[in-house]
């Protein structure tokens, strides 16, 4: 479940997110022209203010190893 940064009402999720155009879609890749496919992104729409979230599935960050940044 996603809640709205703004105004932390529960956003609507599983939206796809598709290139006007062509309706193909996008894909998150790694770096580079001909990078490995990482997971096709999906949206999250707030029914109250209309804030968008834009977010890769669970499953599709099982290949990603978190990174602490340190400030």
């Amino acid at each position: 479940m996603r809640i709205c940064p703004h105004c932390q009402y529960e956003m609507s999720e599983s939206f796809d997110i598709k290139i006007d155009s062509s309706g193909n879609g996008l894909k998150v890749t790694k770096e580079g022209t001909f990078g490995e496919t990482i997971g096709m992104p999906k949206a999250a729409v707030c029914p109250k203010c209309g804030e968008v979230s834009i977010y890769l599935d669970e499953s599709d960050l099982a290949g990603i190893a978190p990174q602490k940044i340190e400030y």
